[in-house]
């Protein structure tokens, strides 16, 4: 069984191409920021981001034909329970109107279902846990706001396949484990996994937690309500500084990480102070998780393309290991393995196949 998945991000989109559970190939597109100008809206770059997959086919020699399995990362559709899902015409109006935000997520489902339309009219695509995951306790859901829950998106699917990863590791099953699986990427969720399911996590794209390489996190409210209401900004405006132009590209001007820590350790003080209170309210969130727990953790999960910084790990750890001392660190991410595996054990019985 050849499985395509298709995890379109802000800046990238990534494709893996899986024969059963076995990886032929993966590839990272990356788009840059005058690439996608053009496009006002995310669903506008659909064609543009299908053409590149087709493209990168073409170039490892695989036919469209050839994939028996398409399945595509869940947007910004309606709160659901972590599984695998086929895509069907409601999950599609809803990831192309981001019934719940604007995000490239969204497109991953509508691609997927898209392509496998191609090979043939009657075709079913996939998604594996989407953004919008809810497991939530209920005194969680609460923000203090009657006409605003706490429940928002954030990195479930790679959630779900580094704490299953870790659980493996051990020999041990998810059920008997307490986690805090902090992910660590252009966006950054942090979420407590009691026994498997994940109670409480912030909104990794609601402006909730830490600050990120790109987004603000959570800002003092009162001084974000001036700032919306002083005439000077437009939604537009606002809604940048808060996410794409927030976090570290608001002090520094980059969005990348590789380039902050070179700078960091090449004597910038200023790039250094930011790297560290980037790692400091990481820590903050991971022990917020610990009281979500009532302080029994087994492992602290590192993960995301930023945990390959060990400058950032180093300044974590030291932060949290009076929780546990057991701090792991994946760098990286499980998602393309994730969405085919889900997809694999899912046509084999052995997970079910849920409607959305």
């Amino acid at each position: 069984m050849k499985i395509l998945a298709i995890n379109p991000g802000g800046m990238s989109t990534k494709i893996a191409v899986y024969e059963n559970e076995r990886e032929l190939f993966c590839k990272s597109i990356g788009h840059s920021m005058a690439e996608l100008a053009p496009f006002k809206k995310v669903a506008d770059q659909k064609a543009y981001r299908k053409q590149l997959i087709l493209d990168s086919l073409k170039e490892k020699g695989i036919d469209l034909s050839e994939i028996d399995q398409f399945v595509g990362r869940g947007g910004m559709v309606r709160n659901l329970e972590s599984g695998v899902y086929r895509i069907n015409e409601a999950y599609l109006h809803d990831a192309s109107v981001g019934l719940n935000g604007e995000h490239a997520s969204n497109l991953g489902g509508v691609l997927a279902d898209e392509l496998a339309k191609e090979v043939a009219a009657d075709k079913i695509a996939y998604t594996v846990d989407p953004v919008m995951v809810d497991e939530y306790e209920e005194i969680a859901k609460f923000s203090g706001m009657a006409d605003i829950s706490r429940v928002r998106s954030f990195h479930a699917l790679n959630h779900k396949a580094v704490a299953t990863r870790y659980a493996k590791d051990l020999h041990k099953p998810i059920s008997g484990l307490n986690l805090i699986v902090a992910h660590l990427g252009s966006g950054v969720s942090i979420g407590a996994h009691k026994a498997g399911r994940i109670v409480d996590v912030n909104s990794a794209l609601g402006g909730d937690g830490p600050f990120s390489p790109e987004r603000a996190g959570g800002v003092p409210p009162l001084a974000l309500i001036d700032m919306c209401f002083s005439g000077k900004y437009s939604y537009l405006e606002i809604y940048k500084k808060l996410i794409g132009e927030g976090g570290v590209y608001s002090y520094l001007g980059t969005k990348d990480m590789r380039e902050v820590e070179r700078r960091a350790l090449g004597g910038d003080a200023k790039a250094n102070q930011i790297f560290e209170a980037m790692a400091y309210q990481v820590a903050k969130e991971i022990g917020a998780c610990a009281v979500a727990l009532s302080g029994k953790v087994d492992a602290i999960l590192l993960t995301g393309s930023i945990a390959h910084s060990g400058l950032l790990t180093d300044w974590i750890s030291s932060r949290v290991q009076f929780i546990t001392s057991e701090v792991v660190i994946y760098p990286g991410e499980d998602e393309m393995q994730a969405l085919c595996q889900g997809t694999y054990d899912a046509l084999r019985g052995l997970r079910p196949i849920l409607d959305y």
